[in-house]
């Protein structure tokens, strides 16, 4: 299981980040290792001083697939969910200014809360609201339809490079309002109005 996440999906948050609009999806990987489920607190770890939370839409993929063709992108997905892309942003900017890889501000144990998974039928994936709340205030909000990129794009372009297999996740992007988690915030994420994830950082 992998989980393949894409950076620079909306155009607010490229621009709070002073990042460049990308004309492809911008993939990144994070291993197994970085999931954290069923609402398990998230524990702050000793090397970074500054974390941010970068809440996302996330899929789930149900089958195996390689060289899809966006008109059958539709048919690798059944469920969706809510999750948090952690990302050590000292660390970041830090390799980013030296030209290095940034994997460890992005792929570290436990750097991918992943919520409730729920069906899509019933839902408008190309219109999709969703927020995190930080200590029962909104901090980040973003409807789907200003993803750069679609779901059902994301999935063709990926699996030109990646074979996707069942149970792997993809994080399709953060909306602007990133910010600094601190000991002792509880962090909840939502699709529309339900409840899908909900943990406390320690």
């Amino acid at each position: 299981m992998k989980i393949i996440a894409i950076g620079r999906n909306y155009a607010e948050h490229t621009k709070e980040l002073n990042n460049t609009t990308p004309t492809q999806p911008v993939i990144f990987l994070k291993p197994d290792t970085a999931v954290l489920k069923n609402n398990q607190a998230f524990y702050h770890p000793d090397f970074s001083t500054n974390i941010h939370h970068e809440v996302e839409v996330i899929v789930k993929i149900s089958k195996e697939g390689k060289y899809i063709a966006k008109k059958f992108a539709h048919k690798y997905y059944n469920e969706v969910s809510v999750g948090i892309d952690f990302t050590a942003r000292d660390i970041q900017e830090k390799l980013k200014q030296n030209g290095l890889p940034w994997a460890i501000a992005k792929a570290f144990d436990n750097s991918a809360p992943v919520g409730s998974f729920i069906s899509k039928e019933g839902l408008n994936l190309a219109n999709l609201n969703f927020r995190l709340e930080v200590n029962n205030s909104i901090k980040q909000q973003g409807n789907t339809s200003d993803m750069l990129f679609t779901i059902d794009d994301i999935i063709a372009f990926a699996s030109q490079y990646f074979t996707l297999k069942k149970g792997d996740l993809l994080f399709t992007g953060t909306p602007a309002g990133v910010g600094k988690i601190h000991i002792g915030d509880r962090l909840t994420g939502y699709i529309e109005d339900m409840k899908l994830l909900d943990f406390e950082v320690k």
